[in-house]
């Protein structure tokens, strides 16, 4: 791990590594002459290459090939590629395979929301953003509250179980194959599943009322880090919260409704630009414009779009959610509570997924025949709505790949956080360690996975560096990973 600082007139502020994100990438603060925040980035700095290197590979490998993004959230990335390919083939799987990738994301949905509340955003709520670095982390707060820390371990591991249960592996699983799933689910197997999700509610439902609690108690600090109003984009079924399967909804800044589409027909209403200092794209809803058209995905954007969750206990927490404001959330870090509002649907949708008989069915995949097409898979994610678009010949090769993952469409909110963050705590050139956390904490209520979205090779440091415009004045490194 390298620490690095520069030397300048001022003053050089070292600050200890703070990597909790799942990648990392680099914000640059300017400040104007007054000390002032003048602008803000946040950078991603790798470069991104599943798109090219897919091509010329068999369409029917995409769902082991595109999940290696990431170790975290392979599932998703494994189920809509499933997906593209069942569309490029022109097959619908059996309701049992259905039903058998539906829980299999579910386990995953647990498991990675329990990471990022607990391990990664937990520490700064429950330990304060200005609590010593070398503390402010999951040992510090296994330290503070070992029994909570030991329930948090207890849900991931259940959301792991449960897909390695249904897939025969919890990472980079092969089960989902083009036409539904190679594996059928055992009675034995059926049994352990309904165990472990019973253990894991009463769990999900202290998180919940953990993270309703912290945010009731820093309801000052919820107000001022990432205060932004955006549009928000996510799937759903019949005006319910869709975690696997749906249209795609856009609402806008006071909650209207503004467009309504099939996951096939997303580059007709989503737009990509470029900027020259990120690799990562900057999307936006087209019939608004850039920068007009920015939205946002994840949980905080499912929880605005939905009118309802179709699971009873989850549905109650959606109207305390909802009673929060006049129209949709915009406060950034109420991305913390909509993940466990989410996290308890999951528990309570997998219930009734594992307890309908024909989820035992052996017939849980139908034949393909090779044709030349195109295809498009769309799921949540657990950071948002992930679109996979495949291009394929008569042989099965793949010709053209476009993946527009949940973490790429929120870039441009996230550098519209770090900025209202950096101007809202930055003041007279005045720089404190807790001052940075609460910018990063603005980046880590999207929960990022910038392994997904950039598929860089080797290490990536997370810095921030705070600089006048002409150079000179304060910098501030962090450098870890």
């Amino acid at each position: 791990m390298t620490r690095t600082a520069t030397e300048t007139k001022c003053r050089t502020i070292v600050v200890e590594p703070v990597t909790r994100l799942e990648g990392h990438g680099k914000v640059t603060i300017s400040l104007d002459d007054n000390g002032d925040v003048a602008d803000a980035r946040f950078h991603v700095t790798e470069f991104r290459g599943f798109e090219k290197f897919c091509e010329g590979r068999m369409v029917w490998e995409m769902p082991v090939i595109t999940e290696r993004a990431c170790g975290i959230c392979p599932v998703s990335h494994h189920l809509a590629s499933a997906k593209a390919c069942d569309a490029l083939f022109g097959v619908e799987p059996p309701r049992a395979g259905t039903m058998l990738r539906e829980l299999m994301h579910m386990g995953q949905m647990i498991h990675s929301h329990a990471l990022h509340f607990f391990y990664l955003a937990a520490p700064d709520l429950v330990l304060g953003p200005d609590c010593d670095p070398a503390t402010r982390n999951v040992v510090g707060l296994a330290a503070a509250d070992p029994q909570l820390v030991k329930k948090a371990v207890r849900l991931r591991t259940i959301g792991q179980d449960i897909i390695e249960q249904v897939a025969g592996r919890s990472i980079h699983p092969a089960a989902a194959i083009p036409g539904g799933m190679a594996k059928a689910l055992s009675h034995a197997e059926r049994h352990e599943v309904r165990a472990m999700l019973d253990e894991a509610l009463p769990i999900a439902r202290l998180a919940l009322d953990l993270g309703k609690r912290l945010a009731e108690q820093q309801a000052e600090l919820f107000r001022r880090i990432g205060i932004i109003r955006t549009r928000y984009a996510g799937l759903t079924k019949d005006g319910a919260l869709e975690l696997y399967d749906g249209r795609v909804r856009i609402i806008d800044e006071r909650g209207l409704q503004v467009a309504d589409f099939a996951p096939a027909e997303y580059l007709e209403h989503v737009g990509e630009r470029v900027e020259e200092w990120s690799y990562l794209k900057f999307p936006y809803h087209k019939a608004a414009g850039w920068p007009d058209g920015v939205f946002r995905v994840n949980s905080l954007a499912r929880l605005n779009i939905a009118d309802r969750i179709s699971t009873p206990e989850a549905d109650r927490e959606l109207k305390w959610f909802k009673s929060l404001a006049d129209g949709p959330v915009h406060d950034t870090m109420y991305y913390h509570p909509a993940r466990l509002v989410e996290t308890l649907h999951c528990i309570e949708r997998a219930r009734e997924l594992i307890d309908d008989p024909e989820i035992v069915s052996p017939r849980v995949r139908v034949k393909i025949e090779r044709r030349e097409g195109e295809g498009v898979g769309v799921i949540e994610a657990p950071r948002g709505t992930l679109y996979h678009h495949y291009w394929a010949d008569a042989l099965g090769r793949v010709q053209k790949v476009n993946l527009i993952v949940a973490t790429v469409q929120n870039n441009p909110a996230m550098n519209l956080s770090v900025a209202a963050t950096a101007r809202e705590f930055i003041k007279g050139g005045e720089v404190s360690e807790g001052l940075l956390n609460r910018v990063e904490m603005a980046i880590r209520a999207y929960d990022p996975c910038l392994s997904c979205a950039t598929h860089a090779v080797g290490q990536m440091p997370l810095s921030v560096e705070i600089l006048r415009p002409d150079g000179s004045g304060q910098r501030l490194v962090r450098d870890g990973g």
